[in-house]
């Protein structure tokens, strides 16, 4: 599915509003190629440092190409967007911002990992010596302008898309968003090379890409939230060598998911001889938090599953 339109890394923009002008009008069943800037805005280079981090403008942090306007949709019909490709661009980033990310209290100091890796994903991005990330591009944010007035943060995901931040919406997928404004005003942002469930950290492999994108519209089958389709298998790509799992037991869901978060620090600081804040940033980039159980009151267990192909 080739792209028929470009919409430049120049038509850029800050939050979700619904008095933002499209830079394109496409009518339903037009597939469109977005430039999109990474997560960081440009703020980190190959060349950065972990300063680059702690000097980082949040105001000008995830921002969104677009929007568009897709012709004839109107609130109460679902959009459909089906990823049609995807073009990474060979190097990408992940950091510990202090302040965010699960274990905030845990790490506060900068950190940065500039990765380069096989855009075609044939093989894995390096993580020093021993540790190798299977690559699975995905947009982070895809998402369409609030009926609400004003001018809406890009962080928080909300029920018409936005910062999803889901590795599974990738090439093949078909997400659907319900239209809560005339001509929907989609916009994407927020690529991402790999990434785990759960995005431990706060970033992902923070990388820049091409993303061509294919739009039609449900004409009054309303939502109330997104839901997606995947064309296949979701973990293939992780699931051959299994994996390491700890688990978090306890009344709360955030607690013990904390938990299973460092007790598998502890495991790969032990067996693999990592520093701890690089096990947090390779969980991060690779593993994935589930829930395993919410039923056996009073308490519930999060696991968070590591591949061990990482290591193989």
């Amino acid at each position: 599915m080739s792209a028929i339109r470009t919409i430049h890394s120049g038509h850029r923009h800050f939050g979700w509003s619904r008095d933002n002008p499209p830079a394109l009008t496409v009518a339903p069943g037009e597939t469109v190629e977005f430039q999109v800037v990474d997560g960081g805005g440009g703020q980190i280079t190959p060349d950065s440092t972990a300063a680059a981090i702690a000097a980082l403008d949040f105001a000008t942090l995830l921002p969104l190409t677009g929007p568009i306007a897709v012709d004839g949709a109107r609130p109460g019909d679902t959009l459909k967007i089906t990823i049609a490709s995807l073009k990474p661009c060979g190097w990408g980033w992940s950091g510990v911002i202090p302040g965010f990310g699960i274990l905030a209290d845990d790490f506060r100091d900068p950190e940065l990992k500039i990765w380069l890796y096989d855009p075609t994903g044939r093989e894995p991005a390096m993580f020093g010596p021993t540790a190798r990330v299977p690559i699975k591009p995905f947009p982070g944010t895809l998402g369409l302008a609030l009926a609400e007035p004003g001018t809406h943060s890009a962080l928080p995901p909300r029920n018409v898309g936005g910062n999803l931040d889901t590795r599974d919406i990738a090439a093949g997928a078909e997400l659907y968003l319900p239209v809560e404004v005339a001509g929907a005003l989609f916009s994407i942002g927020d690529t991402h090379a790999a990434q785990g469930d759960g995005e431990l950290a706060g970033s992902a492999i923070e990388s820049s890409m091409d993303v061509a994108l294919r739009f039609d519209i449900l004409r009054g089958q309303p939502l109330d939230g997104p839901y997606f389709v995947t064309p296949g298998p979701v973990t293939r790509h992780l699931d051959r060598d299994g994996y390491y799992v700890t688990s978090g037991i306890g009344p709360d869901l955030m607690a013990a998911a904390r938990s299973a978060v460092r007790r598998m620090i502890d495991l790969l600081v032990r067996d693999h001889h990592l520093r701890p804040v690089e096990a947090y940033m390779l969980c991060s980039v690779c593993a994935d938090l589930r829930l395993s159980e919410v039923v056996n009151i009073p308490n519930w267990v999060v696991s968070l599953y590591f591949p061990r192909i990482v290591f193989a």
